[in-house]
């Protein structure tokens, strides 16, 4: 297993498709696969389901993706560190995160940056990600966190961790049922947000299926607020409520079916500064993903003993 493999690895798992991931790197298909086959034989477990149109992550493949990921971050970062010092390193460099991971990664990373790079000041930018991805083009920003951000040549994209999105409902309003169908999502009238609201119907489309929306709220901080208090059921991702599901303040559920789930990207524009102050931000936020994806925040958790799962069914996760 080398890390060129990994890298086809995790390309296709992002694009869906051997033969797009193929045409990205320059390979024929058949190479392409048979580094994967290799990898598969390494593990001695299969990574992807293959479809009439594109292939699927199994479970094991969406639990090897993540590590694959940091693999290869590692790898670059041990090459950053030799061919760049750090001593003395400065600027200033604006990053955007959205509501959703604002709370989560914002503090940690101004306290880390602080303390490795003291000479680089950190402004953190809070916004959707579609009002981020316009920063970053017209210069406003030189970093950001992405949703599923679109392919383009002006980005430079690194994939942080792909990342479930989850029914969220107020505590005991689901009784004992163990997680969502399609159907009964989609018969659920919801609040969301109007970026996450994108992004799933955009995934639903490819069931033939759409929400039922209640109300759009671009406030995550709302939602919240609605569904602890029985006003609300919503879609997140994993990490957004992590907190309050493992404290029982909040009910969350897989969706059966389907892949619901974010791509998030560290993205800066290709025709930017590039600057070692920007280089040692994104790889600060990097091993932060790296981190908190080992401490689970990015997955659902069981409830505690004695208690059912509040999650998927036996293979409902791929």
């Amino acid at each position: 297993m080398d890390i060129r493999a990994l890298k086809c690895f995790i390309l296709s798992a992002d694009l869906g498709s051997i033969t797009r991931a193929a045409g990205e790197l320059g390979l024929v298909q058949s190479a392409l696969s048979r580094k994967i086959q290799t990898i598969e034989v390494e593990l001695g477990c299969t990574l992807f389901n293959r479809l009439p149109r594109g292939i699927q992550l199994t479970p094991a493949g969406r639990r090897f993706l993540d590590r694959a990921r940091r693999i290869v971050r590692e790898v670059e970062f041990a090459r950053s560190d030799l061919k760049d010092g750090t001593d003395g390193v400065e600027g200033s460099v604006s990053l955007g995160l959205s509501p959703t991971l604002a709370p989560l990664l914002a503090p940690d990373c101004l306290a880390q940056v602080a303390a490795d790079f003291p000479g680089i000041q950190l402004k953190i930018v809070e916004g959707f990600s579609s009002t981020l991805l316009d920063l970053l083009l017209t210069g406003g920003i030189e970093l950001a966190v992405l949703t599923n951000p679109p392919r383009t040549t002006m980005l430079q994209q690194e994939p942080a961790v792909s990342e479930e999105i989850l029914v969220i409902t107020p505590p005991g309003a689901r009784g004992i049922k163990p997680y969502f169908t399609l159907d009964e999502l989609c018969n659920e009238p919801v609040v969301v947000t109007s970026g996450l609201r994108i992004v799933i119907e955009d995934q639903l489309r490819k069931h033939g299926r759409a929400l039922t929306i209640d109300a759009e709220v671009d406030s995550v901080e709302a939602i919240r607020r609605m569904a602890m208090r029985g006003q609300a059921t919503t879609l997140m991702p994993a990490s957004t409520f992590h907190d309050d599901v493992r404290a029982r303040r909040l009910d969350a559920f897989h969706v059966a079916g389907a892949s619901l789930h974010r791509l998030l990207v560290i993205a800066q524009p290709l025709s930017g500064r590039d600057t070692p102050a920007i280089r040692q931000v994104a790889e600060t936020l990097a091993r932060q993903f790296s981190t908190l994806a080992d401490e689970g925040a990015f997955r659902l958790l069981q409830r505690g003993p004695g208690k059912a799962p509040a999650g998927r069914p036996a293979r409902a996760r791929s």
